[in-house]
């Protein structure tokens, strides 16, 4: 769930925010960590109880209600897949100079490739694991080299100069949005981790995942800091790769440029993987053709980056678009909670449902009014 979560777009919508609200932006990651939590406990804490997947809670719930949230679970992980793209093509950029809409097609090929050779794909997890590491150092190098004002960026977690909620939903619905939080839910589920017996560990899973995408994001607010914070302007064709260029000199820039890249191509992969499998419960012919629908996915999202471009703006909608499912998702999960043919004898805490419920109505409402300011940007 955390690898999923830090990919292409919370690199880009960290960096991007960052420049906007500077120091406050720390109370938006605040904010986000405290719904986050309260979104994926609420979430896996059913699924591991039910032993049901997400779509199939749902239409216990109410018939066809599980049909509706995987449609918006596949259209949601669509347009966080045309991010993955879009971060592809930002990577390519940053390393080899290339357009970025050149490196997204060739990206794209190369997705499709690894699909289908599964000996490649295991390959690329492998070296993924260096990379990531490899990232988390970069970042963390970068944060001390560029000075960030530490004791501002404390001071306005608390009192911050300016709240943007148009930041929250985003970071929130790339955190825990859409497909992302279900996936994790549903690993464990298929580990055989479920059921009363194993809430603690489940609860605890939860939380670890938000706290390690959260680490990684303090990390690289703090270090995009320090970099605004000396009076530069960042790239608006590629924010966070000019913020480590800044701090770490060429050579930092084009690595980062590498480390994205993968960020980006192992995301798209992913997406497309989990979001056709939120299908495959419904008609055996959809598990048949599981392979063509993954490849298709990956096809129509390049084709649609490379038509629109916008890699930045595409990247923050789609972490504000899976921040409107979320409301549908959590609602169904907490309509399950009390329902006993799903959960049988199961108590949910009631601070738990208070807590999803106030998720449920504060990103509905943020995700709307987010939308109504982005979809204009695009056209």
């Amino acid at each position: 769930m955390a690898t999923s979560a830090i990919g292409p777009g919370f690199l880009t919508q960290t960096a991007v925010f960052t420049e906007q609200l500077l120091a406050s932006f720390a109370f938006v990651i605040l904010a986000s960590i405290i719904l986050d939590i309260g979104a994926q406990v609420n979430i896996w804490r059913i699924i591991a109880v039910s032993k049901m997947r997400g779509q199939e809670i749902a239409n216990a719930v109410l018939p066809g209600l599980g049909f509706v949230v995987a449609f918006f679970i596949v259209l949601g992980g669509l347009a966080f897949n045309i991010g993955n793209v879009a971060g592809a093509g930002l990577g390519t950029n940053a390393m080899l100079g290339i357009d970025a809409r050149i490196g997204a097609v060739a990206t794209g090929i190369i997705c499709i490739f690894i699909f289908l050779l599964k000996e490649a794909n295991m390959a690329m997890d492998r070296i993924v694991r260096y990379l990531g590491a490899m990232m988390i150092l970069l970042t963390a190098y970068v944060m001390f080299v560029s000075s960030p004002p530490y004791g501002e960026a404390a001071l306005r977690t608390v009192l911050p100069l300016e709240v943007d909620f148009l930041a929250i939903v985003t970071i929130v619905g790339g955190t825990v949005g859409g497909y992302i939080t279900f996936a994790g839910g549903h690993r464990l589920l298929e580990a055989g981790i479920s059921g009363k017996e194993n809430l603690r560990y489940v609860t605890n899973s939860a939380v670890s995942g938000i706290v390690v995408a959260s680490i990684m994001r303090i990390l690289l607010f703090l270090a995009v800091l320090g970099v605004v914070a000396g009076g530069v302007a960042l790239s608006a064709e590629n924010p966070t790769a000019s913020a480590f260029q800044h701090a770490a000199g060429e050579i930092g820039f084009r690595m980062f440029g590498l480390v994205l890249w993968a960020a980006s191509i192992t995301s798209v992969i992913g997406a497309a993987y989990t979001s056709v499998s939120f299908l495959t419960t419904f008609h055996p012919v959809i598990e048949k053709y599981k392979s063509y629908l993954t490849v298709g996915f990956i096809v129509f999202s390049t084709g649609v980056f490379t038509f629109i471009g916008q890699p930045i703006t595409l990247l923050i909608l789609a972490g504000a678009f899976n921040g409107l499912i979320l409301p549908l998702t959590l609602g169904s999960i907490l309509l399950a909670a009390y329902n006993v043919k799903i959960v049988g004898d199961y108590k949910h805490p009631i601070w738990m449902t208070v807590f999803g419920a106030l998720v449920v109505v504060l990103t509905a409402f943020l995700g709307v009014r987010t939308l109504i300011i982005m979809l204009p940007q695009l056209f």
